[in-house]
């Protein structure tokens, strides 16, 4: 039986995405039969892997599963939370499988958010170098100057020094009261639409993500989820794919 890494065993386990098992491992949180794991160890799935001495249970066979939600405002993207706050995981009834959150949406933020307990399509997901187009709608409180969409779409510093990739930006409703954009970026900063919203001075009243690489959010209702089709599955799979080969 071949050796894998322990935070590729933990994703593909469904207990967390690879980069949360990354930060656990980090934090000294994780323990591959009794010993402290370092990041690039390596376990076989028969170790006995805990992480804040919990055991995690790495099932033989798999069963996937990948689902959407619309994400209502007021939720949480954590799978629980210290402040009592409500999680996007309440959302997830009936659902037998421990799922996790691909990404992340603010709490004030709602629209698009994908569940699943496949270790490697979420790191693809995720992963920068995958460039998995992500789409938003952002309405603001005018005025909106050609300028300041100019400076968007470019790219622009963040309050961390971070200059952002450049972004596709489309002005769709222009009207006294409000201001509505499509914000299209192919990068997972956190935060990031709302800081680069900010870097430029605009003010905003809502965002929602509306479509994560081919997949729509469509006319699924706040608070509601569904499983992926076949076909979403696999114009995903596909959209991971050009990324890599890039």
């Amino acid at each position: 039986m071949e050796k894998l890494r322990v935070q590729k065993i933990l994703a593909d386990a469904g207990y967390c995405s690879r980069r949360r098992a990354e930060a656990l491992i980090e934090a000294g949180k994780v323990k591959c039969n009794g010993h402290p794991v370092r990041i690039g160890d390596k376990a076989l799935p028969t170790d006995l892997l805990t992480v804040d001495g919990e055991r995690v249970y790495i099932p033989r066979k798999k069963e996937f599963r990948y689902i959407m939600l619309n994400k209502p405002r007021g939720y949480v993207t954590t799978l629980s939370d210290e402040q009592g706050r409500r999680c996007v995981t309440d959302l997830l009834e009936g659902i037998d499988q421990r799922v996790y959150p691909i990404g992340r949406l603010d709490r004030n933020s709602e629209g698009l958010l994908l569940f699943t307990n496949d270790g490697n399509f979420a790191n693809g997901i995720m992963h920068p170098s995958r460039q998995v187009s992500k789409t938003y709608r952002v309405t603001v409180r005018p005025p909106v100057s050609e300028e300041q969409l100019a400076k968007m779409a470019a790219g622009v510093e963040l309050d961390d020094g971070f200059k952002t990739a450049p972004a596709n930006i489309v002005e769709k409703v222009s009207e006294p009261t409000r201001v509505v954009l499509l914000v299209t970026i192919h990068e997972g900063k956190k935060r990031e639409v709302r800081r680069m919203c900010d870097a430029v001075g605009l003010e905003i009243v809502r965002l929602r993500r509306i479509s994560i690489g081919p997949v729509k959010l469509g006319m699924l209702k706040p608070g509601e989820w569904r499983d992926l089709t076949s076909e979403e599955l696999r114009a995903l799979r596909t959209a991971i794919g050009r990324g890599e080969k890039k």
